[in-house]
């Protein structure tokens, strides 16, 4: 593996690959800890927090917001928190940086609180659509501005009151928005969805002392419940693993372990979809981490079969479908992978259905290009050169992906993995070896 000029990454093809590794603090729950502590009563302590440049936008919007954070040691932090309407208001813009996951939650909060902020980000983020967070955090009493539905937003926070909201589009970040406000305003918040979301959010307000009510596909919580301080451990990131576990299931005779990772009954359907495509994967829990089970993670090569992701599983694996392409583009030739339902993609990151279709087709794949997915014909790839449209995941997909092919294979935009995974490329080289 070389670096070559232009933020570019060069991977070369590997035969083998084993071993055993650590992934960075989950992501998502990174997040939700940060901003619950700085509403919560007292000093909360944070470790394994995630180290990518996405949960760093969080902690920095925070601290613009009045909330003091120390750190202490890498992935350890000291949050003191403000209480519920306790943020004050900025004396700038907050950047939410590439973070939509900041940007919909923060709103939340900042929804509730009687100044006017402004939060953007940067070009990729300001081409993100945020009507689904603004519409209901409208109709619970806030004022926001956003010019054709995208950042930055312009929110003048107001007294609160609850709603019931049943998204048309299942989303765990709408949800957790209309949640967060929800926490501070009169009444009761439910949020009815068609379709199960991660629910980190749930778990988290839980672990702060909050009374959340479950039934079915209904999450509701009374405002005005007061947050206790926590001292809270961060699962390792299941979306960062399953690249590993895709690297594992598309080399031959390949076994890799990731050690310390969340393992949320709501985050891990990617790992059964891994097994319809012939990989042996084994979990074991170890641990409850405030809520949040973590454990290991084994994946080993198997005998590979054409799989499918279909509309339903859509939302509980809207992260991990990047990797998993990478998979079928590794497969033996005559192998399928047909996603459906997943026009999400198109306003993440990037327009994820057409940078992966492109980035692959460049490493030498066959893609379709569908309207709400994809299908990938696996064959040899022969290398080249794929952009990764500065988005994280497909960075890391091209990146494992290249493994496999018979020449060099040059990966442009590859420092954008450090939005949710610093080191990842050392890691590449050291499972290689």
């Amino acid at each position: 593996m070389l670096r070559a000029p232009a933020d570019a990454i060069t991977i070369l093809p590997a035969a083998r690959a084993s071993g055993a590794v650590r992934v960075p603090g989950d992501k998502s729950i990174s997040h939700r800890y940060a901003l619950l502590a700085a509403i919560a009563d007292g000093e909360s302590r944070l470790n394994g927090y995630s180290p990518g440049a996405d949960c760093a936008s969080t902690l920095a919007c925070l601290r613009a917001l009045g909330v003091s954070i120390r750190q202490s040691s890498p992935g350890s932090y000291a949050i003191h928190g403000r209480g519920l309407r306790g943020l004050v208001a900025p004396t700038a813009a907050l950047d939410a940086g590439n973070s939509g996951t900041t940007m919909r939650l923060l709103s939340g909060l900042l929804a509730a609180h009687p100044f006017r902020s402004i939060i953007g980000g940067d070009a990729s983020l300001q081409r993100r659509p945020m009507g689904r967070v603004v519409q209901p955090l409208t109709r619970m009493g806030a004022r926001i501005e956003a010019v054709d539905g995208r950042p930055p937003l312009t929110i003048d926070g107001a007294d609160l009151h609850g709603i019931v909201l049943e998204p048309a589009v299942p989303s765990a970040q709408v949800k957790s928005a209309v949640l967060l406000a929800g926490l501070h305003a009169t009444g009761v918040t439910r949020v009815v969805e068609r379709a199960p979301t991660r629910d980190h959010t749930e778990r988290a307000l839980e672990a702060f002392g909050v009374r959340v009510e479950r039934d079915g596909p209904s999450v509701q919580l009374a405002g005005g419940q007061r947050l206790a301080a926590r001292h809270l451990g961060v699962p390792g990131d299941i979306s960062g693993a399953m690249f590993w576990a895709v690297l594992a299931a598309g080399t031959p005779e390949a076994v890799i372990e990731i050690e310390g990772v969340g393992l949320n009954p709501s985050r891990i359907a990617a790992l059964e979809i891994l097994r319809r495509a012939g990989a042996h994967v084994t979990t074991s829990v170890d641990e409850d981490l405030a809520g949040e089970p973590a454990g290991r993670m084994r994946v080993a090569f198997g005998t590979s079969r054409s799989f499918s992701i279909a509309p339903h599983e859509v939302p509980g694996v809207i992260d991990e479908i990047p990797a998993l392409a990478a998979l079928a583009v590794m497969m033996p030739e005559g192998r399928t992978l047909t996603v459906h339902g997943a026009t999400e993609l198109r306003v993440k990151e990037s327009d994820r259905i057409s940078a992966l279709a492109l980035g692959f087709r460049a490493l030498g794949g066959a893609v379709d290009e569908l309207e709400d997915g994809f299908t990938i014909h696996a064959r040899p790839l022969n290398g080249g050169t794929a952009n990764a449209a500065h988005d994280h995941r497909l960075a890391m997909a091209f990146a494992i992906a290249a493994t496999r092919a018979t020449g060099p294979s040059t990966i442009t935009g590859g420092s954008s993995v450090d939005v949710s995974y610093p080191g990842f490329f050392d890691v590449l080289a050291a499972l290689r070896k």
